[in-house]
């Protein structure tokens, strides 16, 4: 957790979460407000995580039509809030993980990803 909070970490992550800007989720924050609410509450925020006491909000429930109009499917909406720090802990896992998937992906799967059963 030490890495995820480190400080260019997070400098990273606030750009990648409003340069996907996104619909606001229940709690109706904007990307916008996402960088003047951190010099706020920053610290607190920094502080549930490090004691593992930080809890998501839930998702906003919508529903959007499915491709080729059959139907329509249900998408939850994090807040701006937790779409930062699920980027500042992408950017830590995926350089962990991501190698480890990649090697098995090469021998399991086509170009595309799909599982090739054999």
């Amino acid at each position: 957790m030490q890495e995820v909070v480190r400080r260019e970490n997070l400098k990273q992550a606030v750009k990648r979460a409003c340069a996907n800007e996104g619909a606001a989720g229940v709690d109706r924050m904007h990307v916008e407000a996402l960088t003047p609410y951190l010099k706020v509450h920053g610290p607190a925020i920094l502080e549930e995580l490090l004691n593992g006491r930080y809890v998501p909000q839930a998702g906003l429930r919508v529903e959007v039509p499915k491709q080729y109009g059959k139907g329509r499917r249900a998408l939850g909406i994090p807040t701006v809030l937790d779409r930062f720090i699920q980027q500042a802990m992408v950017q830590v896992l995926t350089p962990i993980f991501d190698p480890h998937f990649s090697e098995h992906r090469a021998m399991d799967s086509d170009p595309a990803g799909a599982v090739i059963r054999q």
